[in-house]
């Protein structure tokens, strides 16, 4: 390391219960808004569960960014697969290297279950975030269609 070059602040561990703020805040900026409580219950189930993950990526005691990822075993591959079902970075932490981070770190997670294929949705007005996947080395797959089944 250069003597200019100061030490990556950031810090990426398991999610907590007392992260829920924190947590509610980056999903409604990724569109998905709840409430403290709601994320609170997030953060249980994901606990609760072997095969999912919760990281959040934090400065100086601030959360500023997460990554959610869930592992499934695919029929189609005959294997676990790992989907990324939630990342983001807060606005003001953008382009400093903290998404690549995440997904690095779900990587070695899914590496280390022997999972050996990760999928990411995400919407196609996300054009930013395409890019971002792309020059992180994932490629376009499958094109994904959702019915919501209402009451």
């Amino acid at each position: 390391m250069a003597s200019n070059e100061s030490p990556d602040p950031t810090v990426v561990r398991s999610a907590k219960i007392g992260d829920a703020s924190d947590v509610a805040r980056l999903l409604d900026q990724l569109g998905y808004p709840c409430n403290r409580d709601e994320a609170a219950d997030r953060i249980v189930t994901v606990l609760g569960d072997p095969r999912q993950h919760l990281l959040i990526a934090e400065r100086d005691g601030h959360a500023c960014g997460l990554i959610s990822l869930n592992m499934v075993y695919s029929v189609a591959h005959g294997a676990d697969l790992a989907r990324i079902t939630a990342l983001i970075v807060g606005d003001d932490c953008q382009r400093e290297g903290i998404g690549r981070r995440l997904l690095r770190e779900v990587e070695v997670l899914s590496r280390q279950a022997g999972v050996s294929r990760i999928e990411v949705t995400s919407g196609p007005q996300r054009q930013g975030a395409h890019a971002f996947y792309r020059g992180c080395g994932y490629s376009e797959g499958s094109l994904r269609f959702v019915k919501l089944l209402g009451d």
